[in-house]
């Protein structure tokens, strides 16, 4: 059984109908099961939170820039911002409303969702670069905002917002299990969301937008509304995002937590990972969280040690420079495109391969 969809392609502009098979869909069902029962019985404390947890959250927050950069073309440098957003609003939700987590992370969302439809506006006139350079201004205004306005953090001489109990509806989730849980439930559920709303006529729409935005516009299309529910709905994933980034992993968290190196590593998760596929987001994701300890660990076995982690991290940002480039010149779509090309091959092998 198929389902078939059809957009342009990027390098010919000519339509393509795309075949996506639902035959695969319980191998999806296999992988939440061994996600909720599976992993938690055989992973440790340490791979689950410091492992397992951030590689859930990035990929949220990959999705969130997938949906406004790889499917409604719209170039973004302030998904750091736009977490921060979410974080500082769940904290004052936590804080001052006493607010149950789940109540305050989603509110944190539409808080964020609301900040991205302000500074989606300017996409109405604007694009490509000066719109990069639009939502790289929102990046640093939020993090002078939230560094120089003390009410955000509770007038703390750190500047930075703790954790205060985690619980949902009575339930302690301040526990490694609970927010393990807690985190791939959100994560579910989102991801959920957005592969119906890739799905749907708003996401046909913005591919529309995306591919040709003049033709768009003559198929009757409202150009604007799509740009800027694409920032809003974008915002409200980064948001939920960078709640869970302060509360379920790091515990505690500033402005610093936030900054411009973070947009640029959601960036390079949906470039290595692939623009406009929801799965995507998941191997991007994989890729960054894995890479620094598949470095550290051929360290370790070749060198016993005597290589400065300071090499190592330059040597992992050389690594993801020369991905980016390779895979903006041979693999746009990334490596979610390139997985999908081996399982075509191996589908008819051994014809062709």
């Amino acid at each position: 059984m198929t389902d078939t969809t059809l957009t342009l392609d990027r390098n010919t502009s000519q339509p393509i109908l795309i075949r996506e098979r639902k035959s695969g869909q319980h191998w999806l069902w296999l992988l939440l099961a061994g996600a909720y029962l599976a992993l938690p019985a055989i992973g440790n404390e340490y791979w689950l939170n410091a492992i397992v947890v951030p590689f859930l959250i990035l990929s949220l927050a990959g999705i969130g820039l997938n949906i406004l950069t790889g499917y409604a073309g719209q170039t973004s440098l302030g998904s750091g911002g736009f977490m921060a957003v979410g974080a500082f609003a769940t904290y004052a939700f936590l804080l001052h409303l006493q607010l149950t987590f789940p109540v305050a992370l989603f509110l944190g969302g539409v808080i964020a969702a609301l900040v991205g439809f302000l500074f989606g506006l300017p996409s109405a006139k604007i694009k490509g670069f000066y719109l990069m350079v639009t939502s790289l201004a929102a990046q640093f205004f939020l993090e002078w905002l939230f560094l120089k306005v003390p009410w955000f953090y509770n007038y703390s001489s750190s500047a930075t917002i703790s954790a205060p109990r985690l619980d949902a509806f009575g339930i302690n989730l301040s526990n490694s299990l609970g927010k393990y849980y807690l985190v791939l439930t959100v994560v579910a559920v989102l991801t959920w969301v957005a592969v119906n709303l890739v799905r749907s006529q708003t996401g046909r729409n913005w591919m529309a937008v995306r591919d040709m935005d003049t033709a768009a516009a003559v198929a009757g299309i409202r150009i604007n509304h799509s740009k800027i529910l694409a920032f809003a709905i974008s915002s409200f994933y980064l948001g939920v995002a960078g709640a869970l980034w302060t509360f379920a992993y790091l515990g505690s968290a500033g402005v610093q937590s936030f900054g411009l190196s973070r947009s640029f590593q959601i960036l390079f998760i949906i470039i290595i990972g692939g623009l406009g596929s929801i799965s995507g987001c998941f191997i991007g994701a994989a890729f960054i969280s894995l890479l620094p300890l598949a470095l550290d660990v051929i360290a370790q076995t070749l060198f016993a040690g005597r290589v400065d982690a300071g090499l190592l991290q330059n040597i992992q940002k050389a690594i993801f420079g020369a991905l980016i480039i390779w895979f903006l010149i041979k693999e746009p779509d990334g490596m979610a495109r390139l997985i999908s090309n081996w399982r075509s091959r191996l589908s008819i092998w051994p014809l062709r391969f």
